[in-house]
């Protein structure tokens, strides 16, 4: 059974699980507890040199990091609804979509950056939150005029799941964890409303993973 090194809140790790459990791909957790700088010991940083979440250790032992391209290996090697769309056109737009968010607003908000924001640079808690906050309106805004194209269906891309929707609803909950204001993306939220009423993507959300009562401790 492959190995998937996670964390609860990671928006990266999160699209990981939503697109095993879509594919109903089972899978064994191995926690990486952020907070404590984990993912920068000698022992992780053997198996992922980044050093950050998540990883994916297969079966034969192949490991990748980064998510996307984690969630296109799945796609590529494993049987189970596809992610991307079987047309190239319909692909990059999914592709599209997927890196608006994991490569425009998703980096400028994990924890690392906001660690250097408050720690290094000195800025306070409310300067940090303001900070998220402002860049995820930049990012939701420009999501939500991408969502108006008529190829955007119960879904991001027409009506089935793609590896878009599996990096929309992290940031979504990365953005109510902030107490960012959805009320200017409606489409967005549908988009989300859906998605989170299927099974697979519930069971994919932070407070349902093993290591989130570590975080109430």
């Amino acid at each position: 059974m492959p190995t998937l090194f996670t964390y609860f809140r990671s928006s990266a790790a999160f699209r990981v699980r939503c697109a095993l459990n879509h594919k109903g791909i089972a899978w064994t957790p191995e926690v990486i507890w952020l907070l404590s700088d984990e993912q920068r010991s000698d022992a992780y940083r053997a198996t992922n040199p980044q050093a950050l979440v998540p990883a994916f250790v297969d079966d034969d032992g192949a490991t990748l990091g980064q998510s996307i391209a984690i969630i296109e290996y799945l796609d590529e090697t494993r049987p189970g609804p596809k992610l991307l769309p079987a047309d190239a056109l319909g692909r990059a737009r999914v592709r599209s979509l997927s890196m608006l968010i994991a490569c425009d607003m998703h980096p400028v908000n994990n924890l690392r950056i906001l660690k250097y924001l408050k720690q290094t640079l000195g800025h306070s808690q409310a300067e940090a939150d303001t900070w998220v906050r402002h860049w995820l309106a930049e990012g939701f805004a420009a999501l939500e005029a991408e969502l108006a194209d008529p190829r955007t269906g119960r879904f991001c891309h027409g009506d089935t799941v793609t590896m878009a929707d599996c990096c929309l609803v992290p940031q979504v909950f990365s953005a109510q964890r902030f107490q960012c204001p959805m009320d200017a993306y409606p489409r967005t939220m549908r988009v989300f409303d859906a998605l989170m009423a299927l099974p697979a993507f519930d069971a994919a959300q932070p407070s349902k993973q093993p290591d989130a009562a570590r975080a109430a401790t």
